[in-house]
């Protein structure tokens, strides 16, 4: 999918795919192109933000799996667990809960007009 890009105020934001890509309470993985990786894209429709970005890369693994993890909620939390080694990210910071000095890299998203964006 060629990714479109719209600049607002000194912001660029990246169309990565469309929200009915999206599965309800799982990750997807989308390629970011100004980043030149791979990121997770976790839909939890009913809660705000519905949709959080977190780097696929699984730093215990060396695995691009972060997509493929378990989405829950650690004290009401949202995280991620890695499907290899199951440590929990934190969704709206990307720190792992087991080990604080890990984390993945997170960005802004936005749903427009039915397309989800990320601020690169």
């Amino acid at each position: 999918m060629n990714a479109a890009t719209a600049i607002d105020n000194d912001v660029t934001w990246q169309t990565l795919c469309a929200k009915t890509d999206l599965v309800a309470h799982s990750g997807v993985a989308a390629w970011l192109a100004s980043a030149d990786t791979q990121v997770a894209l976790l839909y939890l429709p009913g809660l705000a933000p519905e949709v959080y970005a977190v780097d696929n890369h699984d730093p215990f693994s060396n695995a691009n799996v972060i997509a493929r993890g378990i989405v829950g909620d650690i004290k009401g939390e949202p995280v991620i667990a890695s499907p290899l080694y199951k440590q929990h990210f934190r969704l709206n910071d990307g720190v792992c809960v087991e080990d604080e000095n890990v984390r993945l890299r997170t960005w802004e998203v936005k749903i427009e007009d039915e397309q989800v964006m990320i601020k690169t």
